[in-house]
């Protein structure tokens, strides 16, 4: 059994850091196991798009694919993982084929274990479990299903009352147990189309992981690991842990040693009450790599150590095989992706204002105001997935930054619902500053929850009257509560619009073929 270079450093010094913990050691090295975890997070189907950082391109599914076939090959135990989201909100290629090729991506990659993000549920638990276990679709025929399995602690079935996946998964590793605990963020019932999820029901993370572990370890379990789709972030140095993970580890049991994170698309590589917690980024730009050393006698994980590792494009070679499959999808699909829509006259960002205002939203609220000829309209943040680059605009582009297949809704509303949706900005569970149009508003930022909202003006600069009802145009996920905007349920005279999408495109047509970013100032605070 072979040591990797920085295990085998650190037992003959005798001391072994990590963080603030270490152990000595004057045992043989014979003793002790050495295993890598190599983990992504919040792949989004991102087969065919490459993205900048440091000035260095980075991402794409075949430098992924290398980067992580390279580090398991010149590791002897090796397990491959990830913490959700790696479909939905997917690039045109894989989500064009409901994320068939982002699945047998995986397949050939050799993923050995999984757990579900919220992006799983996009589509409901029906086709979730298709993507899982394999079955039919009208669109796509048959297919065969992920080739390795899923955990998922905290999703559970409200008429079973039983979880819909097993809470945990073993994984043997020259004789020695390791487990593997999947939680997805309870966030969820917030940010997935509510009429997708009713059958089941998301629970605290930190109970479904402890009631885990209690099993694990009366299964004689000691080295775990939590794959969870919760938010994680840190300095690069390691300080500053912060968000969910960081908030979790405390009150976990202390036999968890990792906690692979997710959902936020950031980075992280701390510790927090002794346990590791990582994230990797996003769209396949980096991944976690976790060297773990487990004493082979109690089982478990004495130390362990982790890098983050962006998969830069210079200095390896894209996997061919890879390569050769994302070339196939991409060109059935290509002459579509190619048709030219438009034109940006400046680059339209997500870039946000100190108030929250997107110029990016604001040109789609547009869109669905002019086309569902309504007073106001609304768009979710989380609903757009891409900026718009200067230049041509291709039906691939724009299917890039609207993804997700909702439609819109014509709904009536009084100005006090409106007002109570605005005020859910800051008192529901997921909160976010929504995207408007044909409405002004000004918030307090300061002032407490539900009391925020200080004016409000519709685009002549009337006030909005508590007792009038204003038509509203919004997607059908947010008609439906979607992001925690339980206020929209309230709305009357439902009339269906077109997919967003295609609203968007019209938009892009009736404005003669270009458009430009809207000025900001919808939105103020004080």
């Amino acid at each position: 059994m072979s040591l990797s270079k920085w295990m085998l450093a650190a037992i003959a010094t005798g001391v072994f850091f990590i963080g603030s913990s270490f152990a000595s050691s004057s045992t043989d090295p014979g003793e002790y196991i050495s295993v890598q975890l190599l983990g992504v997070n919040d792949f989004h189907g991102q087969l065919e798009t490459v993205r900048t950082r440091n000035g260095k391109q980075v991402g794409g599914a075949e430098y992924l694919a290398a980067y992580l076939k390279k580090h398991r090959q010149e590791n002897e135990n090796t397990l491959l993982v990830h913490s959700g989201d790696m479909v939905g909100a997917s690039s045109p290629v894989s989500s064009l084929m409901q994320d068939e090729p982002a699945v047998e991506w995986m397949n050939e990659v050799g993923f050995d274990i999984g757990t579900l993000g919220n992006h799983e549920f996009d589509e409901g638990t029906e086709e979730m479990f298709r993507l899982l276990d394999g079955g039919k679709h009208e669109k796509t025929g048959t297919f065969e299903g992920a080739a390795f399995p899923y955990t998922a602690a905290n999703v559970i079935d409200k008429k079973t009352g039983k979880t819909i996946l097993p809470p945990y998964l073993i994984k043997e590793v020259d004789g020695v147990p390791i487990g593997f605990i999947g939680v997805v963020t309870t966030e969820t019932k917030d940010i997935v189309l509510p009429s997708g999820i009713e059958e089941v029901e998301f629970t605290d993370e930190v109970t479904a992981i402890n009631q885990s572990v209690k099993e694990l370890k009366a299964k004689g379990v000691r080295s775990i690991v939590v794959l969870g789709h919760v938010s994680a972030s840190s300095n690069e140095d390691g300080t500053n842990p912060a968000q969910d993970a960081a908030e979790f580890a405390p009150r976990i049991d202390d036999e968890v040693d990792i906690i692979f994170g997710g959902h936020s698309h950031g980075f992280a590589n701390t510790s927090v009450d002794g346990k590791l917690i990582v994230q990797s980024y996003s769209y396949g730009t980096a991944f976690s790599d976790v060297d773990l050393l487990i004493d082979r006698e109690t089982k478990d994980i004495v130390n362990k150590q982790a890098a983050i590792l962006s998969t830069y494009h210079d200095g390896i070679l894209p996997d061919k095989k890879i390569k050769q499959m994302v070339d196939s999808y991409s060109a059935d699909k290509q002459m579509m992706l190619d048709q030219k829509m438009g034109q940006a006259e400046a680059p339209i960002t997500k870039e946000k204002t100190a108030s929250g205002e997107r110029p990016i939203g604001n040109l789609i609220a547009d869109s669905h105001r002019e086309n569902m000829h309504t007073d106001i309209a609304f768009m979710n943040p989380g609903g757009i997935r891409a900026n718009l680059d200067e230049g041509e605009l291709t039906w691939g582009d724009l299917y890039t930054m609207l993804p997700f297949g909702t439609n819109l809704v014509k709904l009536s509303l009084t100005g006090a619902e409106i007002k109570e949706a605005l005020e859910q900005q800051w008192t529901g569970n997921f909160q976010t500053i929504m995207q408007t149009s044909g409405l002004d508003y000004t918030y307090d930022k300061d002032a407490p929850p539900g009391h925020k909202v200080v004016a409000m003006t519709d685009r002549d600069g009337n006030a909005i009257q508590p007792d009038q009802t204003y038509t509203v145009a919004l997607t059908n996920y947010l008609a439906t509560g979607g992001d925690g905007f339980t206020a929209f349920k309230k709305g009357n005279d439902s009339v269906e619009g077109p997919p967003t999408l295609d609203s968007f495109i019209t938009y892009i047509i009736e404005s003669g073929g270009s458009v430009a970013p809207p000025e900001t100032g919808r939105i103020k605070v004080q």
